[in-house]
């Protein structure tokens, strides 16, 4: 007998796409970078420091987004964010002065990007999945790699064109267009409750976020998204950059940097299967291990198809820290309270990301080498995958 198809795909696959617009405006800055930093005469480090303050906003509306979904609805949050996104944009696309540019692009942009992302989404696929969560929540990660690969790529070609205004400007009312029908339509909360047999909830017994405070995984889970946000964002924002800075032209560096998330797009579904079936820190550890190596291996390559054999084996392990993390902490904790724990945890990861953007500029305008921060990226991976192997066994249902 044919069975009947989940609702609850119909979400993930929702919120991946949302997640693919959202984080691919975050992790395109490298096209944007130079383009903005030249017509509003801004140094490297001021561009830096605006996108890394923006990285710790983002961070601190992350708990604001999933105390918001908890009272009210994801729909009520995407609506908002969709609505800040517009605004913020638009704004930016008209301002000259820093602080102007500050406010509507380093902090009101962070805070829409935030309400329509991972942790918005993370307690509605935790709550309609349990046997296949792992799977689910590596699905909705894809978005942000899918982002990556997808949009990064369409604003290196759109920027030259009509300029990064206009660039910016249409983007966020194609994604108003997008995200009103998927709201409206998909991000069914209220239906959680009754869901089918495929919600069979795991429910702990009630921990408060003080007792959750106390145990280390919470702090090594913490830890590895803090050097996941400083990897990832020190890349989106650098990456191109640094590539031009080493010899390629701007063509082959975005396309290097987009391969990483293409070939994402694939292996998350390898690993979100693989996730259901072994012990999900080791999957951790290995992708914090591989990222660690691909990082310092990426600023020494030297020719294209150097960049493009590490792209792809990068793209292997790009995607999952988020969805594992989140996995794991409803593994060990519930599912009751994942989404004020996915909030704090990806505060960490924001502020990582702060730390990696602003580096990136601070570092290169006062020594002139990208290899200062690329190899802190690297260390810090190294050190997450290491840490990865001391949280609790898991025995996956």
């Amino acid at each position: 007998m044919h069975s009947r198809w989940y609702f609850g795909w119909n979400i993930v696959i929702a919120a991946a796409f949302l997640t693919l617009l959202s984080s691919g405006l975050r992790m395109s800055m490298g096209v944007f970078f130079l383009p903005i930093a030249n017509d509003l005469h801004f140094s490297r480090s001021a561009l830096s420091s605006i996108i890394a303050i923006g990285m710790l906003f983002s961070g601190i509306a992350m708990p604001i987004a999933g105390y918001l979904v908890n009272k009210y609805s994801t729909r009520f949050v995407l609506l908002l964010g969709s609505i800040i996104i517009i605004i913020s944009t638009v704004w930016a696309a008209n301002v000259n002065g820093y602080w102007n540019f500050f406010l509507s692009f380093g902090v009101a942009l962070s805070f829409g990007t935030s309400f329509v992302g991972s942790v918005s989404f993370t307690p509605i696929v935790v709550r309609w999945f349990s046997k296949h969560r792992g799977l689910a929540l590596f699905i909705l990660s894809s978005g942000s790699m899918a982002g990556i690969a997808v949009m990064l790529p369409v604003f290196a070609y759109f920027i030259p064109l009509y300029g990064w205004q206009t660039t910016l400007v249409g983007f966020s009312l194609l994604f108003m267009l997008l995200a009103l029908p998927i709201a409206i339509f998909i991000m069914k909360d209220n239906h959680i409750e009754t869901a089918t047999t495929e919600v069979q909830e795991n429910l702990k017994k009630d921990i408060t976020l003080k007792q959750v405070l106390k145990t280390r995984p919470f702090w090594l889970l913490s830890f590895g998204l803090f050097t996941c946000g400083f990897s990832m964002n020190l890349l989106g924002t650098h990456g191109v950059p640094m590539l031009i800075d080493h010899g390629f032209d701007a063509i082959t560096s975005s396309s290097g940097i987009g391969l990483i998330g293409l070939v994402a797009i694939f292996s998350t579904l390898v690993l979100g299967f693989i996730s259901d079936i072994v012990q999900r820190k080791l999957v951790l550890a290995m992708i914090f291990l591989v990222r660690g190596l691909g990082f310092i291996a990426l600023v020494i390559a030297s020719t294209k198809w150097q960049l493009y054999g590490i792209a792809l084996v990068g793209g292997l392990v790009w995607a999952g820290a988020l969805s594992l993390s989140s996995a794991i902490s409803a593994d060990i904790y519930g599912v009751k309270i994942v989404g004020l724990l996915s909030g704090l945890t990806y505060l960490g990861h924001q502020i990582g990301a702060m730390v990696g953007s602003w580096l990136g500029g601070w570092a290169y305008d006062n020594w002139h080498t990208h290899y200062i921060a690329f190899g802190a990226a690297s260390v810090l991976l190294l050190l997450a995958a290491f840490g990865s192997c001391f949280l609790p066994k898991i025995i996956n249902k």
